[in-house]
């Protein structure tokens, strides 16, 4: 269906190109009386549909359409082809010529592209699977030690240890199923045949519900709210959004050395919506800043103690879930310290009106 779509869409091009420049070169000749351009004009116009459709079919045909017109209405005799003439061969193999090289040099900048785009999407395969890796590696370590211990020495350990342990398996799952659902987002938002739903969404009650299940996680740590007063609707899928948001405040929280205010603000720019969140710790490392959305995690970051690190797999989450929304993922460091993750999206106007 979408290849006989393509073909009528090139035929319809090529036969609209053709026709404007057989109706320039006719003003041309009414206006100027100049001869010499006419052929120049058809070979642009062969030269663009070579470049545009998606077969050299119709490169060629422009080619043999455009020299009999040429022949028949701007060539002596008038109104007569004159098949066998020198010129008329002689110029369609030009075209013939000109068309065959535009059309093979467009299919190599195509598969070039096409190249291009299948490493870089290997590129996050490889990122992805070496973070999912790395991450997993500590908590399911955790989780067997654990539950190891109590199966081992369940008689010696007091009931305080057994609910530490207890603890600490209950705390890695939670962090796993955390992992999960970034995972599952991924492979929601980059599925090719899956589209984002989005609703309205009350700026006010999306923040809300962020900070509410935000809070069940890590209760001790406050978040500093930044809202605009006025009413603000933006079109989205709300649960998608709110784990990007959560991400962000999560990954603040767990690599913000030093932080002790963490804020989440919301600014209007035109008809933008700008989400940041702000902390006052130690900043990001200048070598993660180029490649901190793509899970790429360089050697010398991985952690040598063993502690958890979801900074990648997170973040490239929020990257695939704001660009599959139409809007853009920044990370930058503040000059009196600390660091600002943030994202925009489009505000609808009509709603907030």
């Amino acid at each position: 269906m979408n290849k006989s779509r393509n073909y009528f869409f090139d035929t319809v091009f090529t036969i609209g190109v053709v026709a404007l420049a057989f109706g320039l070169n006719l003003l041309i000749q009414y206006i100027f009386r100049i001869q010499t351009l006419i052929p120049m004009v058809f070979v642009f116009g062969v030269f663009i549909i070579s470049l545009r459709t998606s077969s050299y079919l119709f490169g060629f045909a422009a080619s043999l359409l455009s020299v009999l017109l040429v022949n028949f209405a701007f060539s002596f005799p008038y109104f007569r082809f004159d098949l066998f003439s020198p010129e008329l061969l002689l110029s369609a193999l030009i075209m013939l010529v000109i068309s065959f090289f535009t059309c093979m040099v467009t299919k190599k900048l195509s598969l070039s592209e096409k190249i291009k785009a299948e490493n870089e999407k290997e590129q996050l395969r490889s990122n992805l699977l070496r973070a999912v890796s790395h991450d997993l590696r500590t908590p399911l370590t955790t989780i067997y030690g654990s539950c190891s211990a109590m199966i081992e020495n369940y008689d010696s350990l007091s009931k305080p240890q057994i609910i530490k342990l207890l603890n600490e398996v209950k705390q890695d799952s939670e962090w796993l199923m955390r992992m999960v659902e970034n995972l599952l987002s991924i492979t929601k938002v980059g599925a090719g045949n899956v589209r984002i739903k989005k609703n309205d969404v009350v700026l006010e009650e999306l923040i809300d519900s962020v900070i509410l299940n935000f809070n069940k996680r890590y209760p001790k740590q406050k978040v500093r709210i930044e809202i605009p007063e006025d009413f603000i609707s933006i079109k989205m899928d709300a649960l998608l959004i709110e784990q990007v948001l959560i991400n962000m405040l999560e990954n603040a929280v767990c690599h913000a050395k030093g932080m002790t205010k963490l804020t989440l603000r919301v600014n209007t720019d035109g008809n933008n919506a700008v989400f940041e969140v702000i902390d006052n710790g130690c900043g990001i490392d200048k070598d993660k800043l180029s490649t901190i959305f793509s899970g790429a995690i360089p050697g010398s970051s991985a952690p040598s103690d063993g502690r958890r690190n979801n900074m990648g797999i997170g973040l490239t989450v929020c990257a695939a879930i704001i660009s599959a929304h139409g809007g853009k993922i920044f990370a930058h460091n503040l000059q009196s310290g600390g660091a600002v993750f943030g994202f925009s999206l489009k505000i609808d106007e009509s709603k907030n009106e």
